[in-house]
């Protein structure tokens, strides 16, 4: 069920909050260059008032009240979360904020479209068909389907700066007649009922402190036999949370990933069903049996590499790059040159692949729960 209460909107105060913090840096190549121009003032604050949820709170100690008070807060931590980590995803992961599976020697850029590609077409997103993408990031996955399919797409995010960079990369790729981007809470959207042919989420619904009260608020929004797609990061049914070394994987995704509140298989199936929808297909695709798993570029595994071109990706991920970024970006903080909270934003993500990777191999996490469902006809 969704929190009795939701947090109030304030665009105005988001937009100001952007504006001090980003400044110009949303017209920044990305990456480094986007992080050197931030405000260090407006950063220390995104910084405490992210990882206030997260310091001196261990797997071993944790309440349900710590549970709750993330919940409570999910748009501002999650909003922060992505003010601080935005520009690191994009310098070392891409455009595409999400993992996928890969075929045989296959490029990392192409494993990540053919997996955007993939849910458009479980989904049947036609030309011309009118789209919601809940939870855009910086508009990567928004681009190539809509260039796959022709859609019309909508991208919904509660980040005013992701907002910025996304609406500046689709005017880059010539998508601006296709794609437009909404600021907005998912817990609460602005839509008018039944606005949409198709909705999908990649790697997004996540954040909401309810999946039951998201996948609601995207029933509402969509037409009568439109179909809503997601991959969902879940813990597998094998999570035991009386099990500490299982409390340990799933906290460090938690604050790695600005998550308030991951849940099992079997409850992101209930919500899909409570919401309304008629659930058509579902399958955890992490279970296929792919030569090359979804989490190797986490890994740094230079033997699963498909593409030479993928080098510069799967450096950065093993101990010795991440090390060198560790190092990197606290010279830069002590020089001023970034940020404070750059390199404990840096930190906590490298503590998030660790446990991706952890939870992937012990077979409680899956990032790509596939769930296909249909909204009935009237």
């Amino acid at each position: 069920m969704a929190p009795s209460k939701l947090e109030t909107e304030n665009h105005t105060r988001d937009a100001e909050f952007n504006k001090a913090m980003h400044k110009n840096s949303s017209n920044a190549q990305g990456g480094f260059s986007a992080m050197m121009k931030k405000d260090k003032a407006a950063q220390k604050a995104a910084t405490d008032e992210y990882f206030k949820h997260w310091d001196n709170k261990t797997a071993k100690d944790e309440t349900l009240a710590d549970r709750e008070a993330r919940k409570a807060e999910y748009a501002t931590l999650t909003r922060h979360y992505y003010n601080l980590g935005t520009d690191l995803y994009e310098y070392g992961w891409g455009q595409s904020f999400h993992f996928c599976r890969f075929a045989y020697a296959e490029p990392f850029h192409q494993a990540i479209a053919r997996h955007e590609h993939y849910l458009a077409a479980k989904i049947g997103i036609k030309d011309g068909d009118k789209v919601l993408d809940v939870g855009c990031g910086v508009g990567g996955p928004a681009r190539e389907i809509a260039k796959f399919t022709g859609a019309h797409i909508t991208g919904l995010n509660n980040n005013d700066y992701q907002i910025e960079r996304a609406t500046r990369y689709a005017a880059k790729e010539g998508l601006s007649n296709q794609l437009n981007f909404v600021k907005g809470d998912f817990m609460q959207m602005s839509f008018p009922a039944e606005s949409f042919d198709a909705v999908y989420a990649i790697e997004a619904t996540v954040h909401a402190p309810s999946l039951e009260g998201v996948y609601s608020q995207i029933f509402r929004v969509l037409k009568p036999g439109g179909v809503f797609g997601v991959y969902e990061w879940l813990m597998t049914d094998n999570y035991d949370n009386d099990n500490e070394r299982h409390r340990e994987i799933r906290l460090g995704i938690e604050q790695g990933d600005g998550i308030s509140n991951m849940v099992r298989i079997s409850e992101g199936i209930a919500a899909i069903k409570a919401a309304g929808f008629e659930l058509e297909l579902h399958e955890d695709l992490a279970k296929r049996p792919d030569a090359t798993p979804w989490y190797y570029p986490l890994a740094g595994d230079f033997k699963m590499m498909g593409s030479p071109w993928d080098f510069l990706t799967i450096a950065r991920m093993t101990w010795w790059g991440r090390g060198i970024t560790h190092k990197f970006v606290g010279v830069l903080e002590k020089i001023g040159f970034a940020p404070g909270g750059t390199q404990k934003t840096a930190d906590s993500l490298a503590l998030a692949a660790d446990c991706l990777v952890a939870g992937a191999k012990e077979d409680l996490f899956t990032p790509m729960y596939l769930m296909v469902a249909r909204k009935p006809l009237k």
